[in-house]
């Protein structure tokens, strides 16, 4: 008998379908900020988006940081946490994608603890991982007016969606987690528009990973109806509206059924139906070889849906009837999809030999979703196995 337990966010809503900048302005007057501190990349703070969201603040514009790079490098999470904390934030708006939002969630958890050094985020790690949880850290204690976040997202990464961030510490290559219940953002606008300046390229490929977050969550063992009803539809909008999106890039309508799909992928998160492999191997590609968040699911997903198709091919088969083709593997039309968008689905095109496969192996087996996987992952040599199919 399936049990567990089932939780709420602490996202107050969701705003969608309106513009960006005037629903922050809102957003930030209901609690009565005053001062609204941005953080974002380099490319979207040169975007018309970044001016809108500025002018509408107005008079509650505290201040920005732009230099957010991928991955969400310890550097840049407290060099922003310094500049809200000089800036006297007492709001923070994230602009831009899942490095951006990752990194400002864990800023905030610099800001409450007055975490001045990378050396100094050591204490804040999420426990170790266990049977695919990995526990906040207990040393993390916001003060009862802990600053919090708004999140217009840019991509369909849907980092805003959950109260764990992936941070690489480039001291090791590696990505940790860090989470607290307060993290996630108390408001997200999604807002078509916001991700007009986004490049083909990036908000195709972090439709699959939000396709990822749907395909993994349905085929997990602990899969339920919540989870699974909510990553079906995922898959029946994103399946339909990538290929569209590429097609017709000006349909504001395709693009907000991107920002839904890629909301109802990632809303069995809090379930306690965990994502696999695709996921965790994903985690060391970007932290140790670089690969764009989206490509690791491009490259990954079809190989660790064939291997574990030895334990969970019935589950499979709900992926396959989401996309409406209940007669091709699971693998396959995932692997279709990633061709028909012109994306990367070998590991060779995102530069990754088999030089690198050992390291990525063993760092892989300190990975929480590594652990979770439908089909159990004792060691390194396994995740070999997928890395070879991935090749």
């Amino acid at each position: 008998m399936l049990n567990g337990i089932h939780g709420h966010q602490d996202i107050e809503r969701v705003v969608y379908g309106r513009p960006a900048g005037a629903a922050l302005r809102a957003e930030a007057e209901r609690p009565g900020a005053r001062r609204v501190f941005v953080t974002t990349s380099r490319p979207v703070a040169r975007s018309a988006l970044l001016a809108d969201v500025i002018r509408d603040l107005g008079d509650r514009y505290a201040g920005v940081y732009a230099g957010i790079t991928a991955h969400s490098p310890r550097p840049c999470v407290i060099e922003g946490a310094a500049m809200a904390r000089e800036a006297g934030a007492d709001l923070i708006v994230a602009v831009g994608g899942g490095s951006v939002i990752d990194a400002t969630k864990t800023a905030l958890i610099a800001l409450w603890q007055n975490a001045t050094r990378i050396e100094d985020l050591d204490l804040y790690r999420a426990g170790k991982p266990k049977e695919g949880a990995a526990p906040p850290s207990e040393a993390i204690r916001p003060p009862a007016d802990a600053i919090r976040m708004i999140a217009v997202p840019t991509t369909l990464s849907a980092a805003e969606f959950n109260a764990f961030a992936g941070i690489t510490d480039p001291r090791k290559g590696i990505k940790e987690s860090f989470g607290h219940r307060l993290v996630v953002p108390r408001v997200i606008v999604l807002d078509p528009a916001a991700t007009l300046a986004t490049p083909m390229d990036l908000m195709l490929s972090t439709g699959l990973k939000a396709v990822d977050h749907a395909v993994e969550r349905l085929c997990s063992q602990q899969a339920h109806p919540f989870a699974i009803g909510t990553s079906i539809e995922a898959l029946r909008l994103l399946s339909r509206a990538l290929p569209d999106h590429k097609a017709r890039p000006a349909d504001m309508e395709t693009r907000l059924d991107l920002q839904f799909g890629m909301w109802l992928s990632i809303g069995a998160g809090t379930s306690g139906v965990g994502v696999g492999a695709s996921h965790g191997i994903g985690h060391v590609l970007g932290a140790a070889c670089h690969v764009p968040h989206g490509h690791t699911s491009c490259v990954m997903l079809p190989s660790v849906l064939r291997w574990n198709a030895a334990v969970n091919a019935e589950r499979q088969k709900r992926v396959s009837e989401a996309f409406g083709k209940p007669e091709v593997a699971a693998a396959d039309l995932v692997a279709g999809l990633v061709t028909s968008l012109g994306l990367p689905g070998r590991l060779a095109e995102v530069g990754v030999g088999r030089d690198r496969f050992r390291e990525i192996a063993e760092k892989s087996m300190h990975d929480r979703a590594v652990l979770n996987n439908p089909r159990p992952i004792k060691g390194p040599a396994e995740v070999m196995e997928i890395l070879e199919l991935a090749a």
